[in-house]
């Protein structure tokens, strides 16, 4: 048990150490916060927070700085968060406004987040493979040549020109596009490769080559993004950010040119206080990111989670902000993408 004004001694520290870059003594505590103590009492409770792990001395000097547990217990007991300014909610609101797919709004998104709080940002696209069907569009684009669109419910609009090698007919278009909306609306991805097979026995033997050709083209591109994958911005962060890292800034940065290790990271980490999760130094699971922080939470589609986002960044963060941004963040992108 931490008695209340150690709890108040840490939360300075870890305030000032964000803040000041510098190793904190009981002499500028004294001074900046009103304890209404000696500084030699907070000493004492310097010295209880260095024997419960919460502190440590980075050399000799008087200051000490908080642990990995140290951010952990701060972050854990943070109250409230740092709202966000009104200039932060105007620049969010009009950054994610008139996106015209989900590629350019996840671009804007990620994008936004790591300008919002100086860290790299990351942006997990929905798996197609947790999607359903929206709608399908077939436009002709020229006397042989269909453009198909695939609309999902997440918002992902995929297209692609099939070149059909015969001159189309727009009766057998209307046609074809009448029933792979009806067989295909509102059914999950995974299962579309299945639901089109024999397709062509319901037109007339001229017409087969035409819809093996957009069934082919239409299976390919589901294949194609069903492996979930992450979009990255702010890496010139990390660089500005060097001396923040234990020793070389190099493992954070091959984990996060590593999707997989990314991917998996975040599908671990389930939200907590304050509708984020997040991860300090050694709590991450990958040895690259022993030295960084992982803040995370989920964005939604029609009420439920469909991906992830968050940012990394040193273990000395300010944490209160950088919560407050990447749970913001998450709203309006669920908001965009409900619109």
């Amino acid at each position: 048990m931490i008695p209340d004004r150690s709890l108040e001694v840490l939360r300075a520290i870890v305030q000032d150490y964000i803040a000041t870059k510098e190793p904190v003594g009981s002499k500028s505590l004294v001074e900046r916060h009103s304890f209404g103590v000696s500084a030699a009492t907070i000493r004492n409770d310097m010295a209880f927070l260095e024997e419960e792990n919460l502190i440590h001395a980075p050399h000799t000097s008087a200051g000490r700085v908080p642990t990995d547990k140290g951010y952990r217990v701060f972050v854990d007991r943070l109250n409230e968060v740092k709202p966000l300014n009104t200039a932060e909610r105007l620049a969010i609101k009009s950054f994610m406004t008139g996106s015209a797919d989900l590629d350019e709004t996840l671009g804007r998104t990620v994008r936004l987040l790591s300008q919002l709080t100086n860290q790299v940002a990351m942006v997990q696209y929905p798996t197609l493979g947790k999607a359903t069907v929206r709608h399908i569009e077939l436009i002709p684009a020229s006397d042989t040549r269909i453009l198909m669109v695939l609309i999902t419910d997440s918002g992902r609009i995929q297209q692609h020109v099939v070149e059909l090698g015969q001159t189309i007919d727009e009766g057998f278009v209307g046609e074809l596009r009448a029933r792979l909306n009806t067989l295909l609306t509102g059914l999950a991805l995974s299962a579309v490769a299945e639901k089109l097979s024999g397709l062509d026995k319901f037109f007339e033997p001229r017409f087969a080559q035409q819809v093996g050709s957009i069934c082919a083209s239409l299976i390919e591109q589901v294949d194609a993004n069903r492996q979930e994958k992450i979009i990255l911005a702010g890496a010139a962060n990390l660089a500005r950010r060097e001396q923040d890292f234990p020793g070389s800034i190099s493992p954070v940065l091959e984990a996060i040119e590593e999707q997989v290790v990314l991917l998996k990271l975040i599908s671990e980490m389930q939200a907590e206080q304050h509708g984020v999760s997040v991860r300090i130094g050694r709590e991450n699971s990958f040895e690259g990111l022993a030295g960084a922080s992982v803040v995370v939470s989920g964005y939604e589609n029609q009420g439920s989670e469909i991906a992830k986002l968050g940012v990394i960044g040193p273990t000395r963060m300010d944490y209160s902000s950088n919560i407050a941004s990447v749970r913001a963040v998450a709203r309006y992108l669920t908001k965009a993408l409900g619109n």
